[in-house]
């Protein structure tokens, strides 16, 4: 099976999804890799590292998905890259597909790929083990974003996110307690920052709770506990996540109006829908806007500022998945392992995940009815 790592042609995206040392332990394997020219750059991989690690180094993304049997991206395949894809084959990456373009969809269903999207890889206790450690580094990043924008120079409010001798901290309300809401949280609380957390679970809750006594506010999350946070917000993340479906937009048009002036909105759901009503996706060149006096941070790919880390962290991550693929054919990888089973979103025309079909309005068709019987 040929393996092929295509560089990126969305804007601002600087990761390439397998770094170097992943490469060389596929190689290593006896399975060959193509890499496009340039693709790891903005990691700062050389194209003489890949070749050092045992990968082809291709001229084109056409090469590259001509010849690819498996294609890994960090991203879902662009526009550009539509005539591309070819009949059958297999595309692994952070697709988000209930956020995707329509017509990505019946481009994957017409050419009867199989389409594994890393975001919804899941096991049995509902770990993401894929997606997990890129929330780690998105929740990691708040307070550096943060802090950035509450600097009167970003058109923020003029607060210190730590504070200072006899001057208060920010206020940092999270929303969502699964992993980017705990790594937000915990480190705003490392940086000093006043936080509080809203969650509908309240095991999530407690679990806070009990790992940073006294130092976190923690509220179920209803209609009322969100207008209370909203009020003396200085910082708003959402982080909510429904693997596999669009974001339910939990802070309304009206409940943004709550703000005050120059507070911020950091919306890492944004590249599922976006828990915000108001929330847009940007990019990191360009990464704010303003409604309602309130700026909004919304940028789907924030692992990308550091990209070299990202890459890693993916990189390191995919890896026993390829592995299992290359090694065992398609069918008894996905029969041997439930959690990749239940990130394919697209086999043989149909569409598999339930989140996914309802978004598109679609019918669902459980994978084990297919080709790759018993895999769930």
């Amino acid at each position: 099976m040929i393996i092929g790592i295509p560089r990126s042609r969305l804007a601002d995206e600087h990761r390439v999804a397998l770094p170097p040392r992943v490469v060389a332990e596929l190689t290593a394997r006896g399975h060959a890799v193509h890499v496009e020219v340039r693709a790891g750059l903005g990691a700062g991989f050389t194209d003489d590292q890949y070749e050092q690690a045992g990968a082809r180094v291709a001229h084109s993304a056409e090469e590259i998905w001509g010849r690819a049997d498996l294609v890994v991206k960090v991203g879902k395949p662009q526009p550009a890259e539509y005539p591309f894809i070819r009949e059958g084959q297999i595309l692994a990456s952070v697709l988000n597909l209930a956020a995707a373009e329509r017509e990505l969809i019946d481009l994957l269903r017409e050419r009867r790929c199989l389409a594994i999207d890393f975001v919804t890889i899941q096991e049995d206790d509902g770990n993401l083990p894929v997606l997990r450690p890129l929330s780690q580094i998105a929740g990691r990043m708040v307070p550096q974003i943060a802090a950035r924008y509450l600097q009167t120079d970003h058109g923020g409010l003029g607060i210190l996110l730590g504070g200072a001798p006899a001057v208060p901290p920010a206020e940092v309300v999270v929303i969502g307690a699964g992993t980017v809401g705990r790594n937000a949280v915990r480190a705003c609380i490392g940086a000093g920052a006043r936080v509080t957390l809203l969650d509908s679970d309240f095991a999530r809750i407690t679990e806070l709770d009990w790992t940073f006594p006294g130092q976190v506010t923690t509220f179920l999350a209803t209609e009322a506990t969100l207008r209370k946070a909203l009020s003396y917000a200085d910082v708003v993340v959402g982080a909510v996540l429904i693997p596999g479906a669009r974001t339910p937009h939990l802070v309304t048009r009206e409940m943004v109006g709550l703000l005050r002036e120059k507070s911020l909105v950091i919306d890492i759901s944004v590249d599922q829908g976006g828990c915000f009503a108001t929330s847009r996706p940007t990019r990191l060149s360009d990464p704010t806007y303003v409604v309602d006096g309130v700026t909004h941070f919304c940028v789907p790919n924030l692992p990308s500022l550091v990209a070299r880390s990202a890459s890693y962290a993916l990189g390191g991550a995919i890896l026993p998945y390829l592995t299992a693929i290359t090694e065992k054919g398609t069918a008894a990888a996905l029969a041997a392992d439930r959690a990749l089973a239940r990130g394919v979103a697209v086999m043989d025309g149909n569409v598999t995940q339930p989140g996914l079909a309802e978004a598109y309005g679609c019918t669902c068709v459980p994978l084990d009815s297919l080709s790759a019987g018993g895999t769930r």
